[in-house]
């Protein structure tokens, strides 16, 4: 089993852009290595022994840090955690060193049952309880901490009784869990259910959120669905960019899952997350390597 040396292992991820890693881009990512500040997987994708792309990530990661990022252990399943999917993942951290390793907020199996989908939880506390059980149970086998991402929804609970933006919160300072900050879900929350984008940001501690995502949604139905597979819109960058003004510059994901475009594609959109990130205090820190420039962009601090 190939491990990466001791050099590149636990390398901590700069307050940067990076992209999700896919496999059309395996060969021209590891043939041109791009500026970047990190790549991030999904670990299930992973989970096999061996293979070629094992070996394709086994050399990335000797030039990149490393995100996993999680679609399958179901943290809010009134299910016990699958015993099977936390050694498949532990083994996976162990291999390859990653600096954040991340789930999401929401339920995905039952009944032993697995619905491939990232499903909302009712905002209870009963469900507070439970997914902070689940979180505490993922870190203690573990042997590390793990963040924790707010999921795009389609519908709402009529008994939930705390706002989502309080929910995450509450899992991470109970739990000592990070949180992996989802812009783009937050605007399509926003504007699906009626809430105001800019009080779910102002509730969210700065110190909890260690990663950001952005990506694309579809808005062609009756509602904005999170498709991951577009540029990301305007009203998501204006969002990202309050966002960095309130919790501060953390790393920044571009995720790309259907219809995944050319690499380039990908280098322009982490460029602008640069961009953004450059406006703001502290991005004297940025490593040279990582491309982006500090031309104003003169985006509104206001979602729309």
């Amino acid at each position: 089993m190939n491990q990466v040396s001791s050099r590149s292992a636990l390398q901590p991820i700069p307050a940067c852009a990076g992209i999700g890693l896919r496999s059309p881009h395996y060969r021209e990512l590891l043939e041109t290595l791009p500026p970047l500040a990190f790549l991030e997987v999904h670990s299930e994708n992973f989970f096999g022994e061996g293979g070629q792309p094992h070996w394709l990530l086994s050399q990335l990661r000797q030039h990149y840090p490393l995100s996993l990022h999680g679609v399958g252990l179901s943290l809010g399943t009134t299910d016990e955690l699958s015993r099977t999917h936390l050694i498949k993942l532990k083994k996976l951290i162990d291999r390859y060193q990653p600096s954040l390793v991340s789930e999401h907020l929401c339920w995905g199996t039952v009944g032993g049952r697995h619905t491939n989908d990232l499903l909302p939880l009712p905002y209870t506390d009963e469900a507070l309880m439970l997914m902070c059980r689940h979180v505490e149970q993922a870190q203690a086998f573990l042997g590390r901490q793990i963040l924790v991402e707010n999921v795009s929804s389609y519908l709402q609970f009529k008994h939930s009784t705390i706002p989502e933006w309080d929910f995450i919160a509450e899992v991470a300072r109970r739990t000592s869990c990070g949180i992996l900050l989802d812009v783009n879900n937050i605007y399509v929350n926003a504007i699906n259910h009626g809430f105001s984008a800019t009080d779910y940001l102002r509730a969210i501690p700065a110190d909890l959120v260690q990663e950001i995502h952005l990506a694309g949604f579809d808005d062609n139905g009756q509602c904005l669905i999170d498709t991951h597979g577009k540029k990301i819109s305007d009203q998501v960058w204006k969002l990202y960019a309050e966002a960095i003004a309130l919790v501060g510059n953390k790393p920044t994901l571009i995720e790309w899952d259907a219809d995944i475009p050319a690499l380039d594609i990908l280098l322009e959109e982490a460029k602008q997350a640069d961009q953004i990130l450059a406006q703001s205090v502290g991005w004297a820190d940025k490593p040279s390597s990582v491309s982006g420039s500090s031309e104003t962009l003169g985006l509104s601090a206001q979602p729309t």
